[in-house]
């Protein structure tokens, strides 16, 4: 006797294996996992009277994507009363202002106002301190740049936290001076920015994290994405998932990358035996996460050659980006991590912030030997040919912030020359020399939709056709397996995801048009019609 599947797809043209370079017609699933592809005549054996049949019309499905590395519960944290401040909304300074002025007239005389994903780039450089001060009208305000690495805050903002033009900065941390006046210009960096950060989020709770996080996944759906790796996720947004689980309101499946920015937080995974894997399909954990290099786009990225491009006042001259541990201290923490069992992630983003990270992991291997250990150098934008060689010689995988090349790219070039394109984001070298490199949105950095990133990757072009250097394009296949199944391999799970295989998870996306067949330049515009996990449609547009 033949068990019915749950659900079918037919008359499709389905992408299945690793490669996405075999197609099927149709597919079934039962109790969430791929029993049967093939041809309509092969799976019409399984349609029972409660089967879900979906016509898929000639349409293209493809794997779930795979969002290896992205920042959900930060976005969710700020929905419900930081305002968006992304070049979408804001064109130049006077609409920033005017905005922020709407938004502080609303909110109490002691009411922080706060901002995200502000791109001075796109929206008319950083505004000034008195500007800001005008603006929230006596209100503490508070805007963090889209990278996340850089903050401006105003007088009262720096009032109350205690701080003037004399308080010494925290460790990797700086509050700009204006080298005319002496005074706070408004702009704070790295460390200096999570003083802020943690002020304004001091009131977060697992229970209000959650129904943020049940809305970003509820928009994230829409582009087809089935799975995110949660970056930096400190100890409320671990609370916060197990809150959707146990609720079973956890649309999509998550992997937690444990944050070693929340101090103490890693020790304590390693004090209590939890290694890479521990949990289901729904939510596991993947890894730990340190951050070390900050941002090419904001100018602090560690390189070993100066920024180029305009300077912004208060920025050390020559300017080379800051590192944001001592080698020595991450070197000790990712040794420990890596013995007990954890995957260990290290951000490096400059040629000096990668190699800073490489340092570190060469030294969990040389005294912790591991086969097939998939430690990741995230973002790894700026890779060199030393570099390239480096990585493939570590067994390393170059955990690619191929988001960036859309919405940052002009803030690229403009900030490290036209010519170092060549090797920034070099997926072309990278497939060639057999290095394992998945994309990530790194979102809300940058937009979560991935069709976005895979545009960029196949015609090495910024958002605005700024100019990437076609020499590193990729094809449309080459581009999507790094959004499905290199991102499951690198978090160890391509053997349940990542492609639509026999056994696999039946998380899949259904797409508006061809995404092999169709003009490269259109790839941007795919639309997903519907995304299912596990076999269920969480998504239909």
């Amino acid at each position: 006797m033949t068990l019915a599947a749950d659900l079918v797809l037919r008359s499709g043209k389905i992408a299945t294996t690793d490669k996405l370079d075999v197609f099927v017609s149709a597919l079934a699933a039962r109790d969430g996992r791929i029993v049967a592809l093939g041809s309509d005549g092969d799976i019409a054996p399984l349609i029972g009277p409660r089967t879900r049949v979906i016509e898929l019309a000639g349409r293209t499905a493809i794997p779930g994507i795979v969002d290896s590395h992205c920042h959900p519960d930060s976005y969710a944290a700020r929905l419900s009363s930081w305002e968006l401040l992304s070049p979408d909304r804001i064109q130049d300074r006077a609409a920033l202002l005017a905005r922020v002025a709407d938004v502080a007239a609303a909110r109490g005389p002691d009411d922080w106002v706060s901002g995200y994903r502000f791109n001075e780039n796109k929206s008319g450089g950083y505004p000034t301190l008195r500007e800001m001060d005008e603006a929230a009208g006596g209100r503490p305000l508070f805007i963090l740049r889209t990278d996340g690495h850089i903050g401006l805050a105003n007088s009262r903002a720096f009032a109350e936290l205690g701080i003037d033009a004399t308080t010494p900065p925290p460790a990797f941390g700086h509050f700009d001076i204006d080298p005319s006046t002496g005074g706070l210009t408004g702009l704070v960096r790295e460390t200096a920015a999570h003083l802020f950060l943690e002020r304004i989020h001091a009131g977060d709770t697992p229970e209000s994290v959650a129904d943020g996080l049940e809305r970003v996944f509820a928009e994230w759906t829409a582009f087809g994405i089935t799975t995110v790796y949660n970056s930096l996720t400190p100890s409320h947004a671990i609370a916060a998932y197990q809150v959707l689980k146990d609720q079973d309101r956890l649309a999509l499946r998550v992997g937690i990358i444990v944050s070693g920015r929340q101090e103490g937080l890693v020790e304590a995974f390693v004090a209590a035996g939890i290694r890479s894997g521990f949990g289901d399909d729904r939510l596991r954990v993947i890894g730990v996460e340190w951050c070390p290099d900050c941002s090419t786009s904001g100018r602090t990225a560690a390189y070993y050659d100066p920024y180029v491009g305009r300077r912004i006042a208060g920025e050390p001259e020559p300017n080379t980006g800051v590192l944001l541990y001592e080698l020595e201290d991450l070197k000790a923490r990712a040794l420990a991590a890596h013995r007990a069992g954890l995957q260990v992630m290290i951000e490096g983003v400059g040629d000096r912030g990668i190699d800073f990270a490489l340092d570190a992991i060469e030294h969990c291997l040389r005294h912790h030997p591991v086969n097939d250990h998939r430690m990741r150098v995230e973002h790894c934008c700026y890779v060199t040919p030393a570099i390239e060689a480096r990585l493939k010689r570590l067994a390393v995988i170059d955990s690619s912030a191929t988001g960036f090349m859309y919405d940052l790219g002009d803030a690229y070039a403009a900030n490290r020359g036209r010519e170092a394109m060549a090797r920034m984001w070099p997926h072309r070298s990278l497939i060639d020399a057999g290095i394992p490199a998945p994309g990530h949105s790194d979102a809300m950095v940058c937009q979560a939709n991935p069709f976005l990133a895979l545009w960029s990757m196949v015609n090495r072009k910024s958002d605005t056709g700024g100019d990437l250097d076609a020499s590193q394009a990729v094809t449309p296949t080459e581009a999507l397996r790094a959004y499905t199944w290199l991102g499951a391999h690198s978090g160890r799970e391509e053997r349940i995801k990542g492609s639509l295989d026999l056994g696999k998870l039946a998380d899949v996306a259904v797409l508006d048009r061809d995404y092999f067949s169709i003009p490269v330049e259109e790839i941007r515009d795919v639309a997903v019609d519907l995304t299912l996990v596990g076999g269920k449609v969480v998504w239909e547009r």
